[in-house]
C-alpha cells in the first residue's frame, strides 16, 4: 500500500529525521534522487543535450542545484536560471550553490531564457517552490512558468510542481499558476495533491523516494492510494455448486418521466458484475423489459417487494413526493444500500430523510459529485473542490457513511477518518451516465456480500481500470459513452477474480 501524507506531517517526519542526520544529508540525497530521474529520463535520448534547472530561493531550489552538481558529474551540459538571492539561500541550499558556482553549470538570467525556445532544452527540472508554498506564483517566476509550460520536453519536477498545493491538488491562490510537469520525484513520502484535483494533469508520473529516513520517522498513515491489495480479500472464485441466489438481489430505484436510461444503465451495470438477479424498479411506468439486456426485470417500484435485496437508489429518481416515498422505504429497510443522485439531493434537501439515515441499523455507501457533495454538506462545490479529502471524510462523519466523492482522484472516505484516493479512471468518465454505472458496480458487490468500505474501493478502482484499458485499446477518452464501460469492468472483474496476482503485477 502506499501512503499518503500532508505536508504537516512530512514536516514531522523531516524533523525528526534530521535531528538524527549531519547538516545538508537530506538535501544531498534529495539532489541525488532527482538527478537519478534525470538521468532515467533522459536514457531514452541523446546524452548531448542540455538541462534547464529553475531552482527557487528555498530548500526546494537547494534540492535542484544539488541535483545540478550531480548531472554535472555525470557529464551533462547544465544551465541554471536562479529566483533567488544567492546569498539570501537558507543554510543547505547556499551550500548547494556553492557546489555549482565555479562549475561547468551555465547560470542564465530571465531574459536568456526568454530568449530560448522549446527545442533547446531536453528536459527541464523544476526546483522553484516545493510543499511549502502558501501565496500565488507572480512576477518573473510566473513568467518563467508560463513559458516552461509551452515547452514540448520532458519536465521533471522536485517533490511537487511549483504552484500546486501537495495537500489539495488546488493551484496555490487565485489566478495562481503551477508547472505542468510530465513526471514528479516526491520525497520521504507521497502527497495527497499530486493525485486529486489538478494534481493528475500538473504532476504525471508520480516516483516516491524516502531519502533512506529510518522507519521509526514515520507516523502511522491515514490515507493511501487505491489498490487492489485493499479488497483483494473479497475476491473469490465461484463454487460449482451455486445459484443465481448465491449471488444476491439488486434492485435499482430511478427512472422518472425522461430518465429512465439511467437505472437501466446502473442495472445492466449490476448484472454484469455478477449480482444473482437485477430489478430495475421505476418510479413511473415501467417498460415491458430493456431490449438491451433482457435478463432485467423491469418493474414499478411501488411494486417490488424485496426486503433482503440490496437497493440503489437515485439514478433518475427525480424530486416527486412518489420519490420522496420511495426513498424513505429505501432507508427504513435494513439492507444494503447505495445512494446516488437525486436520493442525494432529496436528503440534503429535507432533515427527516438525514434523520433516516443516521438512524440506519446498518450504514450506507454514498457516491456524490462535488455539487452533490456541496448540497449535503451546505457549502459551495468550489469549498468541496478545494479540500476534497477533507470534503469526503466531513460527508462520512457527519451521516456515518461510506462516501465515494467522484472526481479526478476520486476520494473514498470511511467515518472513521481513512481515505483512499483512486488512481485509475481518466477523462473517459467525464460522460452522462458513468455515475450511473459506478453505483450499479456498487450494487452488485454488496449484493455478493462485500463489506461497504472494500465495495466502495474496488468498484471505484475497476470504474477506472475499465475505462483505462478502452483508451488503451483506442475507445475514447473522446466519445467514449458510460453503456461500453460496462462489459469491460465486467472483463476487469473476472480478470482480477481468475487471476489476480497476474494483474496487479501488469498495472
Amino acid at each position: 500500500m502506499i501512503a499518503l501524507y500532508t505536508v504537516s506531517e512530512i514536516r514531522q517526519i523531516e524533523q525528526a529525521a534530521l535531528a538524527t542526520l549531519p547538516p545538508g544529508t537530506l538535501m544531498q540525497r534529495a539532489g541525488q534522487a532527482a538527478a537519478h530521474a534525470a538521468l532515467t529520463l533522459l536514457s531514452h535520448q541523446h546524452q548531448d543535450g542540455k538541462v534547464l534547472i529553475l531552482a527557487g530561493p528555498g530548500n526546494n531550489g537547494g534540492d535542484a542545484l544539488e541535483a545540478a552538481h550531480c548531472l554535472l558529474q555525470a557529464g551533462l551540459s547544465i544551465y541554471i536560471v536562479l529566483h533567488a538571492d544567492a546569498t539570501a539561500l537558507p543554510a543547505d541550499a547556499h551550500a548547494a550553490f556553492q557546489h555549482v558556482k565555479n562549475s561547468a553549470a551555465c547560470f542564465l538570467g530571465q531574459s536568456d531564457l526568454l530568449n530560448s525556445a522549446s527545442d533547446d532544452w531536453q528536459l527541464v527540472i523544476d526546483g522553484l517552490f516545493g510543499i511549502g508554498l502558501a501565496r500565488p506564483i507572480s512576477d518573473a517566476i510566473r513568467t518563467t512558468i508560463e513559458q516552461v509550460n509551452g515547452f514540448a520536453c520532458p519536465v521533471l519536477a522536485i517533490d511537487v510542481p511549483s504552484g500546486l498545493d501537495a495537500d489539495t491538488g488546488n493551484i496555490v491562490g487565485p489566478n495562481g499558476i503551477a508547472v505542468r510537469a510530465t513526471h514528479t520525484i516526491t520525497f520521504i513520502a507521497d502527497k495527497p495533491g499530486l493525485h486529486t484535483c489538478h494534481g493528475r494533469d500538473y504532476a504525471g508520473d508520480v516516483t516516491v523516494t524516502d531519502l533512506h529516513i529510518e522507519y521509526r520517522h514515520f507516523l502511522r498513515p491515514n490515507a493511501f492510494l487505491n489498490d487492489v491489495e485493499l479488497f483483494e480479500d473479497r475476491l473469490h472464485r465461484r463454487l460449482h455448486n451455486s445459484h443465481k441466489g448465491s449471488y444476491g438481489d439488486t434492485v435499482v430505484t430511478g427512472g422518472a418521466r425522461g430518465m429512465s436510461g439511467a437505472p437501466i444503465l446502473a442495472a445492466r451495470a449490476a448484472a454484469k458484475c455478477g449480482a444473482g438477479r437485477v430489478f430495475a424498479a421505476f418510479v413511473d411506468e415501467a417498460p415491458a423489459y430493456d431490449s438491451g439486456q433482457p435478463e432485467l426485470m423491469c418493474r414499478l417500484a411501488s411494486e417490488i417487494n424485496l426486503p433482503a435485496a440490496t437497493r440503489v437508489i437515485g439514478p433518475g429518481l427525480g424530486t416527486t413526493d412518489t420519490a420522496i416515498d420511495l426513498l424513505a422505504k429505501a432507508l427504513e429497510a435494513d439492507a444494503p444500500l447505495v445512494l446516488d443522485a437525486d436520493a442525494l439531493n432529496l436528503i440534503a434537501a429535507n432533515s427527516s430523510m438525514q434523520q433516516k439515515l443516521l438512524q440506519r441499523k446498518c450504514s450506507a455507501l454514498i457516491t456524490p459529485h462535488p455539487l452533490e457533495a456541496a448540497r449535503l454538506l451546505g457549502v459551495s462545490s468550489t469549498a468541496v473542490q478545494a479540500d476534497r479529502l477533507a470534503a469526503a471524510r466531513m460527508l462520512s462523519s457527519r451521516y456515518q457513511v461510506i462516501t465515494i466523492l467522484k472526481g479526478s482522484g476520486t476520494v473514498i472516505a470511511h467515518p472513521d477518518g481513512r481515505a483512499v484516493i483512486n488512481t485509475t479512471g481518466n477523462p473517459a468518465l467525464a460522460t452522462a451516465g458513468a455515475g450511473d454505472v459506478l453505483a450499479g458496480i456498487c450494487g452488485a458487490l454488496l449484493a455478493q456480500d462485500y463489506p461497504l468500505w472494500e465495495a466502495a474501493l474496488a468498484a471505484v478502482w475497476l470504474h477506472g481500470y475499465a475505462a483505462d484499458e478502452l483508451v488503451r485499446h483506442g475507445i475514447g477518452p473522446i466519445g467514449l459513452t458510460a453503456g461500453e464501460l460496462i462489459p469491460a469492468v465486467r472483463t476487469a472483474l473476472n480478470q482480477l477474480t481468475g487471476r489476480r496476482k497476474s494483474l496487479r503485477q501488469g498495472s
